[in-house]
């Protein structure tokens, strides 16, 4: 496993030499139907040698767009202005036959999804050996044991057996690693990282980030790492500028920004994060949303939303010094500081949830699929939920954590009788859903539902808002249906008169909105909530949040919160379970859960999540996991992490360790679990 210092050791020596990259003055503008969309306005900044800049913003602010210019990927009608200069040339206006052999030679690029960046039509060997041929005059066969010493680099498990597979039989942080692998083919000396790490696991994402930052040190190579995830920025960055409605609002060296932010939006960014520390402040978002490019303002583009607007605001404020290396454009950039603050406290967090009995309860819950494998005949038998026991009492919020793959979401389903389990039982207000036949289940599916991750897919874009509200309502009989439909959407902070619009006239969050007032059209009594916030900018996801919560308390629902952002699970959740490969590894309550993990998985996890605080992140000690999740055709015998734990030992591989007590509340499954073996024995006694 390569080992990287997270301290910005053997850091460049910015001063005392010239830029690899200088961007001046960039404008890009492109042309639609509604008119010209200037995606980027004015941008100037520098990159040099071994250093990692990150650039972050809300959706739409042009981060992407910036990268994308800089290697003239921008669309085909957009004009681009301005300078760009890669060690003294200039790029734009350049042909795109000279741009192609800059691409992937001297400046590369790691795509945000692998998967359509990747041929599904080519092994993966040939892709990598592409990216080689190209731009070095070898033959096939040097290629190809470039190609998997390049596989080996970026440790993928049997380069040689990878390079023959396709993209479809890799996960998403191997498919991750095959596209870096293509970055730094031909040693580049500027890598452009957009989006690396969305929608990956947090240990893969570790994993990920660990070996850009190693490559950085071993190649000299600049990153550029573009990303709206904060704490990954607090990690590996060395600088960071802030863009907001095309135009950087802030830049400076990465302690600076996060520690004393001097321009207003930095500031509401960072207090929408939710954080693992034990803090139980309400979230607080940025309001409004970001202007329209088509007609940017004139004023200062961030002042409708900013809460130290004053008449000044009217002109655009320059993007000038604050401190040595530190820039920020705002008239009031001294206060910036304090004007978001996340210190108001949330009433309904850290309480005990009413306990008694569970509301939903599933209990020894098993879950197998006939499935082809590649390289066999005869069908195999994919483990998806073993022996999986869950419940929530009213009012309490259960977070399900664990890698892509886990069973988290096959589980949902089989609490909501969307799969039926082959063993176990589903109990939902103390009647077995098992045991009932289509019409009955559908009257009972009224006190259990569900909000999906994706809010434009969950909704049917031929319908209007009112319809898509009525629809549960006019299934289900009831027949005060129009007066419910405008409760649920001043419930949910929507004006009524919206009703007639269609789901494409709104914005991801007030998307997510509508699809959290069509769960509660019937007045459940339990919310799944399935990565409800995952696809949402920081501030977005924050105003979602304290939603949620607030509709728990007035409410008195039960929710099942599935995530892979931890520090999410952290904010909301009462109790936590983790699963691993079909299992319950470990749960309990969340404060004492995330203070003193017991499992090696739990600690692992715990030790990905990224934090959004420079000194701290580069201070605490990362777990690195070796390899991938074993195979749910083929889990490991006795205990399933054993084959990626650094304390298992001969009798892991022989018994299936059980869910013991080990505190007041809280139960793991591992035969060495961390943490004091006197305590164990005392409460076993118990």
């Amino acid at each position: 496993m390569l080992n990287l210092d997270r301290a910005p050791a053997q850091l460049s020596p910015r001063a005392a030499t010239a830029a690899l990259l200088e961007v001046s003055d960039l404008r890009v503008s492109i042309p639609t139907e509604s008119g010209v969309v200037r995606a980027v306005r004015g941008v100037s900044f520098a990159l040099h040698a071994g250093e990692v800049l990150g650039v972050v913003g809300e959706s739409g602010s042009g981060k992407s767009m910036t990268a994308l210019s800089i290697m003239g990927l921008q669309p085909r009608h957009a004009v681009v202005d301005g300078s760009i200069r890669f060690c003294g040339e200039e790029l734009v206006h350049r042909s795109r036959k000279e741009l192609q052999r800059l691409r992937g030679n001297r400046i590369a690029m790691v795509f945000q999804d692998p998967m359509k960046a990747l041929n599904p039509m080519y092994s993966i060997g040939w892709q990598v050996g592409e990216a080689v041929q190209l731009h070095q005059r070898v033959g096939r066969a040097a290629a190809r044991a470039r190609a998997a010493d390049l596989l080996r680099l970026v440790e993928l498990p049997d380069p040689a057996s990878t390079a023959r597979r396709y993209p479809h039989e890799l996960s998403g942080g191997m498919r991750q690693r095959v596209m870096i692998a293509m970055a730094i083919a031909n040693d580049p000396d500027v890598i452009i990282a957009d989006e690396p790490t969305t929608a990956l696991d947090v240990t893969v994402q570790a994993q990920l980030l660990e070996m850009l930052g190693t490559l950085r040190t071993e190649t000299g190579a600049a990153i550029m790492l573009v990303t709206h995830d904060l704490g990954v920025v607090a990690g590996v960055a060395e600088r960071v500028q802030v863009m907001y409605a095309g135009e950087i609002v802030e830049s400076g060296p990465v302690d600076d920004v996060f520690g004393d932010p001097h321009m207003p939006y930095t500031a509401g960014l960072l207090a929408s994060i939710p954080n693992t520390g034990e803090s139980a402040a309400r979230l607080q978002p940025i309001p409004g949303t970001p202007p329209s490019m088509l007609r940017p303002p004139a004023a200062c583009a961030f002042a409708a939303r900013c809460p130290l607007a004053q008449p000044a605001c009217a002109a655009p404020p320059p993007l000038a010094q604050v401190a040595p290396e530190h820039l920020a454009a705002c008239h009031r950039h001294h206060e910036a500081a304090t004007c978001f603050s996340s210190g108001v406290p949330d009433g309904g967090r850290g309480r005990q949830r009413a306990g008694g009995a569970a509301v939903l309860e599933g209990k020894g819950l098993v879950k197998q699929f006939s499935v082809r494998v590649a390289g066999r005949r005869a069908r195999a038998t994919l483990h998806a939920v073993s022996s999986v026991d869950i419940e929530l009492a009213r009012g309490e919020t259960l977070g399900l954590v664990g890698e892509t793959g886990c069973g988290k979401s096959t589980t949902a389903r089989l609490l909501l009788r969307l799969e039926d389990p082959d063993e176990g039982s589903v109990e939902l207000g103390g009647v077995d859903l098992t045991r009932l036949d289509a019409s009955q289940l559908r009257a009972k599916r009224a006190e259990a539902q569900v909000v999906f991750q994706d809010p434009f897919a969950a909704l049917n874009p031929r319908l209007t808002v009112r319809e898509i509200l009525a629809e549960p309502l006019v299934i289900h009989r009831r027949p005060d249906w129009h007066r419910r439909v405008d409760e649920l959407l001043e419930m949910v902070g929507l004006d009524p008169a919206d009703a007639a619009r269609y789901p494409h006239e709104f914005s991801g969050g007030q998307c997510q909105r509508i699809g959290i007032a069509r769960a509660l059209a019937l007045n459940p009594k339990v919310l799944i909530l399935d990565e409800p916030v995952s696809a949402l900018d920081v501030s977005i996801q924050a105003s979602i949040l304290n939603l949620l919560t607030d509709l728990r308390d007035e409410l008195g629902m039960a929710y099942l919160l599935i995530a892979h952002d931890l520090s999410v699970v952290r904010h909301i959740s009462d109790r936590v379970a983790v699963m691993y490969l079909g299992r319950i590894v470990e749960t309990g309550p969340t404060e004492e859960l995330y203070r003193n993990p017991r499992h090696p998985y739990t600690r692992a996890l715990l030790s990905a999540v990224p934090i959004p605080d420079p000194r701290l992140e580069r201070s605490r000690q990362r777990i690195l996991l070796s390899g991938e999740v074993p195979s749910p055709v083929d889990p490991p015998t006795g205990c399933r992490f054993r084959t990626r734990c650094w304390k298992a030992t001969e009798v892991c591989a022989q018994e299936v360790p059980a869910l013991r007590l080990l505190g007041p509340a809280q139960r793991a499954a591992c035969h060495h679990p961390e943490g004091s073996e006197e305590t164990v024995r005392v409460l076993e006694a118990r």
